[in-house]
């Protein structure tokens, strides 16, 4: 987890993996060409002029409209299953820069505590703005941002604060805002991820130069305890195809291969799906389960319908999984519930309400606090 151990390798020329783990920020949406044009691309670019002789390979974890709450149960498949020898982690925006949720605060604090200790290699916080996170003087009114320094000081985490440094470009001269947010007010066009990536950078590179010759404190470290406690550093995400006895009129599939954006390919981030159409009359998902929290990831097409959910016998809301209003396939992500009772076990019921021609494809249920697993 030292920066100068990297810096070390990748000046002798070994292979190295970095990974990008977030949302649409990362993934870099509204980039001319994301491959070549999001901060991903800019900061890999620096690195390969920096350290010719090195091998890299950039992993892209990133999914669009997805926080950390999701990242928590796609962290080892997305994220560390790779090896990464360097982690730059996002959802900064997503969690809402404003407020000092504490459900966001203990999702992200998981990802940075897990990075270190089950990843063991250096990290890179990244704290990106939208548009009107932009007005200078206001980057030390926002609780959310404040938090998150919080807990980059007590893990030793350097931060690529893109907020600070755009309000304090933006104080320089007024007419960078629209040259940096130049389509929506959500992402930036590429001169905005270039500024993204000179914040990433700048972070870096001051992670080595604060590593030279210091002692070994400077080097990333978890805390014996957490800033916001522990709940989410017990989870679980089980595939729904693996159940001991799939439901009547569902059937396992492979997700589909076209999505409505790239960075919403559910190919990339699902390892299959239980699927039902209308016309297989489909019996409910039953499931008992130990957690505090527990959420529905899967895939949702123009196609999709809704789906009736219950929680120990009482019916809790019914949820439109369409994706019809952005055109395309996309990945669905539901809160079924939160706040449960811990060390219980408790019945979760899921019921098909599909009208002629709809569908729905489910991937996995994640569960967190408490025991976070499914019981059966």
């Amino acid at each position: 987890m030292n920066f100068h151990t990297f810096h070390q390798r990748a000046a002798s020329g070994e292979r190295l993996t970095i990974a990008f783990f977030g949302a649409s920020l990362t993934w870099g949406a509204n980039a001319t060409d994301p491959q070549r044009t999001s901060y991903r691309a800019n900061v890999m670019r620096r690195f390969e002029h920096e350290y010719p002789n090195a091998r890299f390979t950039a992993i892209d974890g990133a999914i669009g409209g997805t926080g950390s709450d999701l990242g928590v149960f796609r962290l080892q498949r997305d994220c560390l299953a790779h090896t990464p020898d360097l982690v730059f982690l996002d959802f900064s925006a997503n969690d809402d820069i404003r407020k000092d949720h504490l459900e966001k605060l203990q999702t992200y604090e998981s990802l940075v505590r897990r990075i270190l200790l089950e990843g063991k290699c250096p990290l890179v916080m990244m704290l990106f703005p939208f548009k009107w996170d932009a007005t200078p003087g206001t980057a030390n009114e926002m609780a959310g941002r404040l938090a998150h320094l919080n807990i980059a000081a007590a893990y030793n985490v350097p931060v690529g604060d893109a907020i600070l440094d755009i309000q304090n470009k933006v104080a320089a001269d007024a007419s960078v805002l629209e040259k940096i947010w130049d389509l929506d007010g959500m992402h930036p066009g590429d001169f905005g991820y270039q500024c993204f990536a000179e914040s990433a950078w700048r972070a870096f590179q001051n992670a080595v130069a604060t590593c030279e010759g210091a002692p070994p404190q400077t080097t990333c470290h978890a805390p014996e305890k957490m800033l916001h406690g522990d709940a989410f550093m017990a989870w679980s995400r089980n595939r729904l195809t693996q159940l001991p006895l799939l439901p009547k009129g569902w059937k396992p599939a492979q997700p589909n291969r076209i999505a409505a954006w790239y960075d919403g390919l559910m190919s990339r981030w699902l390892d299959d799906e239980l699927v039902t159409t209308a016309h297989e009359n489909p019996a409910p998902i039953e499931v008992r389960f130990e957690g505090s929290l527990v959420l529905l990831f899967g895939e949702e097409t123009p196609k999709s319908g809704k789906y009736r959910v219950e929680i120990d016998g009482v019916e809790t809301h019914t949820i439109d999984a369409s994706s019809a209003r952005f055109g395309g396939n996309r990945n669905h992500l539901a809160t079924l519930a939160r706040g449960l009772e811990k060390g219980v076990v408790h019945t979760l019921k899921i019921t098909p309400v599909l009208e002629e021609g709809q569908e729905l494809r489910f991937e996995s249920l994640c569960v967190a606090g408490g025991g976070a697993k499914v019981t059966g």
